[in-house]
C-alpha cells in the first residue's frame, strides 16, 4: 500500500504528503464531529499553508478514503476558506415521490448529482476559517467584489495567487 504515497511524494514532494495527510485527518474528524454533534460541531483542522493547486491532492485523498459528499464538501470548504475563497455549503434533497436522496456540494462547483435537488440548507464557512489579513504569508485580502463573487459561488471566482 506504499504505492500511492510514494507516487505522491515523487510528484508533489513532502508538502504533497502533508496536504494528503491533512485531508485524511480532516475527513476523519469531520465524520466523527457530524456523527456526534451535527453540523454545528464541525471544526476541521487548519490546512497546511501552501498553494491553491494542492486542492487536487485534497480531492484525490478524499476520493481514495471514500469520503461521502458531506464530508468532502466540509473538508473542501475549510481548504477553500483558508485560501481566501469562502464557499457556501449547500445541502439538498429530492422529493420523496421520486425516491428520497440527499446530497451536499459547494456552491459554484459543477456537480451532476445536484440536478433535481431542492435546497434545504445553505451554510457559509465559519468566519474563523478565513486567514487573518495580518497573518504572515496570508496574502492580501481581495477586493470586496471578488470576495462577494467567491462567496456567492459564481463561476470564474477569483483564486489566491499565493506561492
Amino acid at each position: 500500500m506504499l504505492g500511492p504515497p510514494l507516487r505522491l511524494l515523487r510528484r508533489r514532494g513532502p508538502h504533497g504528503l502533508r496536504v494528503a495527510a491533512w485531508a485524511i485527518r480532516a475527513r476523519r474528524r469531520v465524520r466523527r464531529q457530524v456523527a456526534h454533534g451535527g453540523l454545528d460541531a464541525v471544526r476541521p483542522p487548519a490546512p497546511p499553508p501552501g498553494p491553491d493547486a494542492d486542492r487536487e491532492v485534497v480531492l484525490a485523498a478524499l476520493r481514495r478514503t471514500g469520503a461521502n459528499c458531506l464530508e468532502r464538501s466540509l473538508v473542501l470548504q475549510r481548504w477553500d476558506a483558508a485560501h481566501w475563497v469562502p464557499r457556501t455549503l449547500v445541502i439538498g434533497v429530492t422529493a420523496p415521490s421520486t425516491g428520497f436522496h440527499a446530497h451536499a456540494w459547494l456552491d459554484g462547483d459543477p456537480d451532476p448529482h445536484r440536478a433535481g435537488m431542492n435546497e434545504l440548507l445553505r451554510r457559509p464557512p465559519d468566519p474563523g476559517w478565513l486567514p487573518d489579513a495580518d497573518e504572515p504569508g496570508a496574502g492580501p485580502p481581495r477586493s470586496g467584489r471578488a470576495r462577494r463573487r467567491a462567496h456567492a459561488g459564481e463561476p470564474g471566482q477569483a483564486r489566491s495567487t499565493r506561492p
